[in-house]
């Protein structure tokens, strides 16, 4: 028989929408059952889930995949472990549907309430990264959305047996067995499928590279949450501590260098920056990073520190690697008109010890997150309490920052008289 896609990807929305009503009025013990339950099956099967993971890695290095590409895609003990825990803490949040955000008693007599809904059908997209598989369906699933998953080809076996679980765990603990659905197909044009599915699919949410973004939000007939590219800034002030700017800056930047919130770029004071460059360039240079600086930068890096002239384009790009780009500038007012120009709307952060400089700086940048003598690594839903998350929105509609259980939500009103009326 034939493989249609169409026919495919519509019978997985049809499902999907069945399951989101249903999951609408599921009680919050059958979803934490189910969370405990998939969290559980992480370590049962962990050997299993690793042997499919070897067969991604093995195939990603043979296809040229780079080291950050490698680094998102490969699964531990440590990792499995880490996506464990977060499931675990996502099922002791507080259920929030049907919670009452605000409620009211008109003059009529009737009461107002607003309370938490789902979304509906979530279609998810993303690419690499197969802990993600579980982080979204998690979300998705304690938020009362249902969800449909498709992972990029280059994770096709790690995400196939992942997908494997949340269908076992489903059945064993009465959940809807279609709320979290991984498609079993790596063609491209399944994703053009579901973004022209409006009537099922109620939300799309790409995370991946900047192609893929830019594609969902083009093609879809349905909301889109977008997680654009981070290209996030660390800005050395006129009065930063210097031990405190080091230790940030290279937190923030070669931590881990595969990930969007990773900065790539530093903006120095020029008041501070003939003592601040030497030493944060060298320690830069030391842990291996390469330097691509404007004039200023070239004139103060300091002896043996090798500073490569940067261009415009520099300023704009997310490496991914061990790449930083370097900017002197007059001013705070500099820095924050640069910062806003260049950055993709992310996270950005200030090392100073003025407190009218950081609310100056809070104040004016345009990004989803804006730290204070804090890593941008920082920027993460585990790290922000939130458990888990399901992207980072560099969006301002409908969320911002960490998509967590709380973001997935909407809301609707619901009105409570004894017989009331409009005279």
């Amino acid at each position: 028989m034939t493989f249609n896609l169409s026919e495919y990807c519509l019978d997985v929305a049809r499902r999907a929408k069945k399951a989101s009503r249903e999951l609408a009025s599921t009680p919050g013990s059958v979803k934490n059952a189910w969370l405990r339950r998939v969290a559980d099956l992480l370590q049962e099967r962990e050997s299993d889930l690793l042997k499919a993971n070897a067969l991604d890695l093995e195939a990603g290095r043979a296809a040229g995949l780079s080291a950050a590409m490698i680094d998102r895609l490969t699964l531990s003990n440590k990792t499995l472990a880490g996506m464990a825990q977060a499931l675990r803490e996502i099922a002791t949040f507080p259920d929030p549907i049907g919670s009452v955000i605000s409620s009211a008693t008109r003059p009529q007599g009737f009461e107002v309430r607003k309370v938490r809904a789902p979304l509906g059908v979530v279609f998810f997209t993303y690419e690499s990264r197969p802990n993600v598989t579980t982080d979204a369906a998690a979300i998705c699933v304690k938020s009362g959305n249902a969800v449909i998953l498709r992972g990029g080809k280059e994770a096709i076996h790690s995400n196939m047996a992942l997908g494997e679980l949340l269908a076992v765990a489903a059945r064993e603990t009465g959940l809807p067995v279609d709320a979290a659905q991984l498609l079993s197909t790596t063609d491209r044009n399944a994703v053009d499928e579901f973004l022209h599915l409006p009537e099922y699919v109620d939300v799309a949410i790409p995370r991946g590279g900047y192609s893929l973004i830019k594609r969902v939000t083009e093609e879809a007939r349905m909301p889109v949450i977008k997680h654009f590219a981070g290209n996030c800034h660390v800005y050395v002030d006129a009065d930063a501590d210097l031990d405190v700017a080091e230790k940030v800056l290279l937190n923030s930047k070669l931590q881990r260098l595969g990930t969007c919130n990773t900065a790539e770029s530093l903006v120095v004071h020029a008041q501070i920056a003939p003592v601040a460059l030497p030493r944060l360039l060298g320690a830069l240079a030391k842990g291996g990073c390469e330097i691509r600086g404007d004039e200023a930068t070239l004139a103060l890096a300091g002896p043996g520190v090798d500073v490569k002239r940067a261009t415009d384009e520099d300023f704009f790009t997310e490496y991914l690697a061990a790449i930083i780009s370097v900017k002197v500038v007059d001013s705070i007012e500099e820095a924050i008109e640069h910062i806003n120009e260049h950055s993709s709307g992310h996270t950005e952060t200030i090392l100073t010890r003025d407190l009218n400089a950081a609310r100056r700086f809070t104040a004016s940048i345009d990004s989803a997150a804006v730290m204070v003598n804090a890593s941008t690594r920082l920027h993460d839903g585990g790290q922000f309490g939130l458990g888990a998350e399901i992207g980072i929105s560099t969006d301002k509609f409908h969320v911002r920052g960490p998509c967590g259980v709380n973001e997935l939500t909407s809301y609707k009103y619901v009105v409570i008289g004894d017989g009331a009326i409009r005279e």
